[in-house]
């Protein structure tokens, strides 16, 4: 059992940072998968639904004040553990996007820089940690607005950076990410 590990969110400068484990079935169909990054919203949802039917995995999250409290780095591993925590399910070894391992308990793990091109479970978890940020950036976008967060996921586009000119930030905003970018 090999598990995948990737996050979604690391550079926005609103909302939680998510993380997502999946383990696949040696009949999971492969093709779909690919980068998140590089799949249409579409598509996307079309292997979120198939990931999510078909294959073992976990969520974590990290909220924007924990981001404040104990940084970027430290809050992705967080989610990353959060969401191994979720996964319920032993696992041989873990498979991490990047450079950097959060150290999950009592397993081994390798981290692999750009791994969600590569590795196919990674590319799964970057699919779902990409899709349920997405959604839950959808709901912040409806109770807050005046800061489209629904077209731009609180990344830091001019509209955003507009938006926070004119109306300051939310409780949903990164403080600290607001004094280094905006």
């Amino acid at each position: 059992m090999i598990c995948g590990v990737d996050e979604a969110g690391r550079g926005s400068l609103a909302g939680p940072v998510c993380a997502a484990c999946v383990i696949l079935p040696n009949d999971f169909p492969i093709e779909i998968l690919a980068d998140s990054k590089k799949l249409t919203p579409a598509k996307r949802e079309e292997a979120l639904a198939i990931i999510l039917s078909q294959a073992l995995w976990g969520l974590g999250w990290a909220s924007a004040h924990e981001i404040d409290e104990i940084n970027i780095l430290q809050a992705t591993f967080l989610a990353m553990r959060r969401a191994f925590a979720h996964l319920h399910h032993p696992v041989q070894m873990v498979l991490i996007d990047g450079n950097q391992d959060p150290h999950l308990p009592h397993v081994p793990s390798r981290t692999i820089v750009k791994g969600d091109d590569k590795e196919p479970c990674i590319m799964a978890a970057s699919i779902v940690a990409k899709c349920l940020r997405d959604r839950y950036m959808h709901k912040l976008d409806a109770q807050f607005p005046q800061y489209h967060f629904a077209r731009h996921k609180g990344y830091g586009i001019k509209m955003h950076r507009d938006a926070l000119a004119a109306y300051g930030p939310c409780i949903c905003h990164r403080k600290t990410f607001l004094s280094k970018k905006v």
